[in-house]
């Protein structure tokens, strides 16, 4: 595979994104560090985080890394109402890239009915704009890429202003060695020619197979569902996935009868140093399980020192295997017509 073959399937420039996601990190640290956090949040008990697709995939970063430290509860809401228990102890933060997204602008409107306390992350749109009018505050990220590439805007503020209100510790050094392995990374996976470029193999790995992804709940499990809506969305390939020890208890009886479909099918196993020692065991016997019905299994483990470098890595590696995959399957990974379609069809009724 060269560049040339890439910029012939890529012509909305996918490649670009992707490459440039460490400088993206680096603006979002910046709009964190500048942004304006005015919410006396001392009395809150709970967190709900607001937002549909590369949005609350951000959200359910944030959930993860921060679960052994956060004292609250951190939900994050895909629906267009709220829990009943959210109110006025409830620090809701509505994500919404675009600030049009339907689902999180009703909850928008019922989170400021409630009373509850409201920090607001968009490029624009109707978020920004009630959030102007409602004197909330408002992190504005830069518009343009889609939204599912642009997780560095959806992720890095939001963890600065948690910090900033005081209900976790500052992550400044997680931070840098985060965005130092981010650029190493991206310099290795960006060169389609390397003989050593793990996302390019990897992505071979999966072309014509259908994925299966499988990873530990605790930490790992949103990096899980951030491969899976990749593959869907640049690859256009149908992944599935499952989490451990959940997994064990119903899906592994599931590798049983289609034999034929089983024998084709790709499945990694997504890993990390901190996956507990119960749930390492559980996926070696697993794989011993998995491997009776296809040869198709790899490892892929995070890289790092800290958390939250080792979730990048991994994230970081998804971004370019799903790229990767879809020059391989010859499909611009940009549009996702059948979204756009799906949202012409909501407008008219």
């Amino acid at each position: 595979m060269t560049l040339q073959d890439i910029h012939a399937v890529d012509p909305s420039g996918m490649y670009e994104l992707i490459k440039g996601f460490p400088r993206q990190v680096e603006e979002a640290i910046a709009i964190g560090n500048a942004a304006t956090i005015r919410l006396d949040v001392r009395r809150i008990e709970n967190i709900v985080l607001c937002g549909l697709g590369g949005s609350a995939i951000g959200g359910d970063l944030l959930r993860s890394y921060l679960a052994s430290e956060l004292k609250a509860p951190f939900i994050v809401n895909r629906n267009y109402t709220l829990p009943a228990f959210v109110g006025k102890r409830t620090l809701v933060i509505i994500s919404s890239y675009s600030g049009n997204t339907e689902e999180t602008n009703a909850c928008h409107k019922e989170a400021i009915k409630r009373g509850a306390k409201i920090l607001c992350i968009s490029s624009g749109g109707l978020v920004e704009k009630i959030a102007k009018q409602r004197k909330q505050p408002h992190i504005k990220v830069p518009g343009g890429p889609s939204p599912r590439a642009a997780l560095g805007y959806s992720f890095f503020p939001l963890l600065i202003a948690l910090t900033k209100l005081k209900l976790i510790k500052d992550k400044s050094r997680d931070i840098k060695e985060t965005l130092a392995l981010l650029k190493q990374k991206a310099e290795e996976y960006c060169t389609p020619e390397s003989s050593t470029n793990t996302a390019l193999h990897l992505a071979a790995k999966l072309e014509r197979r259908i994925g299966v992804i499988y990873s530990a709940t605790e930490r790992l499990d949103a990096i899980n569902t951030r491969w899976r809506g990749q593959m869907a969305e640049n690859a256009k390939s149908l992944t599935w996935g499952h989490v451990l020890p959940e997994m064990n208890h119903n899906e592994l009886v599931g590798w049983n009868v289609l034999k034929e479909q089983m024998s084709r099918m790709q499945v990694f196993f997504l890993r990390d140093q901190d996956d507990h020692k119960r749930v390492q065991v559980r996926m070696d016997i697993t794989k011993g399980v998995v491997h009776q019905h296809t040869d198709h299994i790899t490892d892929i483990w995070s890289e790092g020192r800290s958390m939250l470098a080792r979730m990048f890595s991994l994230i970081h590696l998804g971004d370019w295997v799903s790229f990767y995959l879809a020059i391989l399957h010859g499909v611009d990974p940009m549009p996702v017509k059948v979204i756009d379609y799906l949202k012409e069809e909501l407008a008219k009724v």
